[in-house]
């Protein structure tokens, strides 16, 4: 079992950064293909990023890509979410996911879950 806990969402303006948290029970955390998915409001929850459990290869969605950057520290048992350049259309609720293998970018596929955090960018 992996239990995830976000944090680091808020209300930023469009242009701004911000870096979410991902932290994450269990010891086989390393283990673990660790990913950010987002839903916004009257939309269905989409792929955001996956990586890997050897931290080297990653997946981006195309419309994050070059502005969104995820990092884990398996010492900390914590993934992170680096998000910079935030346009509006970033506006959602960002969840947290894990799973064994390789990654997906379909919702179904994953495993273990976080209760999301909210961040709202402004025009």
């Amino acid at each position: 079992q992996v239990q995830l806990v976000e944090s680091g969402g808020g209300l930023v303006q469009a242009g701004d950064s911000l870096r979410l948290s991902c932290a994450a029970s269990g010891r086989t955390f390393s283990s673990y293909t660790m990913g950010w998915f987002r839903q916004a409001p009257g939309k269905e929850r989409e792929f955001v990023v996956a990586q890997y459990w050897d931290g080297e290869s990653t997946r981006y969605a195309d419309s994050v890509k070059g502005r969104f950057t995820i990092s884990r520290d398996n010492a900390k048992n914590t993934m992170y979410l680096q998000m910079n350049s935030l346009k509006p259309e970033d506006t959602a609720v960002y969840y947290c996911t894990a799973k064994r293998g390789y990654y997906s970018d379909q919702v179904g596929s994953w495993n273990y879950w976080g209760q999301g955090t909210q961040v709202t960018v402004s025009s």
